[in-house]
């Protein structure tokens, strides 16, 4: 196997609480049933397009909003803010965080790769400490699992795909990045995603 001297990360989910409680807690304060979201997203391909347009920059929030309302069946006057509840669940993974900052400080190169339209929901006065390269899909027009983002994360942080370990918690993406050539771990919680970050690249990450 190739040396594995990279480690890039998703945000939403491994940097930070599972997205899928953000999106149930959501639907408990409107309430929906508590899996409106992710059906939605898993289910109706017009939802996924709507969120696919907003990741890669073709809508903002507010289109978006408009858009996504009527399919959760949410009235016109909670339309706004909308994006802002769906994702206000979420905390940081400081665990995570901890071991980016070990990777890097043992001489691996670190990288993001995000779906999430332009402003997102970062910390940007963090991503110099904590990152090599950073690809942001609406600020590239890409999006995971389409390999063209997984390649392009690589070369922003100078390496070839196969030098790298990639983490998501979604299998698709996880297998968008082993179409390249990345190794990836599909991530379940930070204790088993550490222990196995450990093992690959044999360095202590907690």
């Amino acid at each position: 196997m190739t040396e594995l001297r990279g480690l890039l990360v998703d945000f939403g989910g491994v940097l930070t609480t599972n997205v899928w409680e953000s999106f149930r807690a959501f639907c408990d304060a409107e309430g929906l049933d508590r899996e409106k979201v992710k059906q939605l997203f898993r289910e109706d391909p017009d939802a996924l397009a709507l969120l696919r347009r907003l990741e890669v920059g073709e809508l903002d929030e507010d289109s978006f909003s408009i858009e996504f309302g009527p399919l959760l069946g949410i009235a016109p006057d909670r339309h706004d803010g909308l994006v802002e509840r769906l994702f206000a669940g979420m905390e940081p993974e400081e665990s995570m965080f901890t071991a980016l900052r070990r990777a890097r400080g043992a001489g691996l190169r670190t990288g993001m790769i995000s779906n999430s339209w332009g402003r997102g929901r970062y910390d940007r006065a963090t991503f110099d400490e904590l990152f090599d390269g950073v690809v942001i899909s609406g600020e590239v027009g890409l999006h995971k699992p389409q390999p063209e983002i997984f390649e392009l994360g690589a070369e922003r942080v100078g390496l070839a795909p196969a030098s790298c370990v990639f983490v998501d918690d979604l299998r698709e993406n996880c297998e968008g990045a082993e179409a390249v050539g990345m190794l990836a771990v599909l991530h379940r919680g930070a204790h088993e995603t550490l222990a196995r970050l450990e093992e690959l690249l044999e360095i202590e990450l907690r």
